[in-house]
């Protein structure tokens, strides 16, 4: 991690509200927003190995700035590392339509009955109930103040249609239902 510190530019403002979650029975604190800008490409500074590399990803999937996250996201969704899944559920239940479906297109195997995608992010999802709770109350937040003019029926939402990939693989996992923390689609409304 220190290696991965170094090469991160100062920040202009602290880290903002860490969130946490449990990743295989241990808690990760995650920061809601960094401010650093994006490391440079100095050639006299040896590269970041892959874990390292990885990491820096994760963390620029906090920036502030969503092209920023976005892009580093499309670095790391596809991953199968556990550590991983926290960075990618939390920007599910953002505001940035284009990020929602990044992570649609990253997760193909969210669809595919015990694919391991699917048992990654079911086991995540498992273990962090209140996170994906909270995670679809934004998602439905989101949908009613920026795109329900756009996709007039929850259920047509992309980020809706996202969080039934994540049920889906929680209830596989888990054997039993899952508490729903948004409308159902057919009434539209959120």
């Amino acid at each position: 991690m220190q290696s991965v510190l170094a090469v991160m530019p100062e920040a202009r403002l602290a880290p903002t509200m860490p969130f946490e979650v449990e990743v295989q029975g241990e808690t990760v604190a995650i920061p809601s927003r960094i401010y650093n800008e994006e490391p440079s490409t100095d050639s006299e500074r040896p590269p970041l190995a892959g874990t390292q590399q990885v990491i820096l990803h994760c963390l620029y999937s906090r920036h502030s700035d969503g092209r920023v996250r976005q892009r580093h996201l499309e670095q790391i969704v596809a991953l199968g590392e556990p550590w991983v899944v926290p960075f990618v559920v939390q920007l599910a239940g953002e505001y940035v339509l284009e990020t929602i479906e990044a992570i649609g297109r990253g997760l193909p195997g969210l669809a595919v009955p015990g694919s391991a995608q699917r048992r990654l992010y079911g086991e995540f999802i498992a273990r962090n109930p209140a996170f994906f709770a909270r995670t679809e109350r934004r998602v439905v937040s989101y949908w009613s103040c920026y795109y329900r003019w756009k996709y007039g029926a929850f259920g047509t939402y992309p980020g809706y249609v996202l969080l039934e990939a994540f049920r889906a693989a929680v209830v596989e996992q888990v054997g039993a239902q899952w508490p729903r923390h948004t409308p159902h689609p057919a009434g539209g409304r959120g």
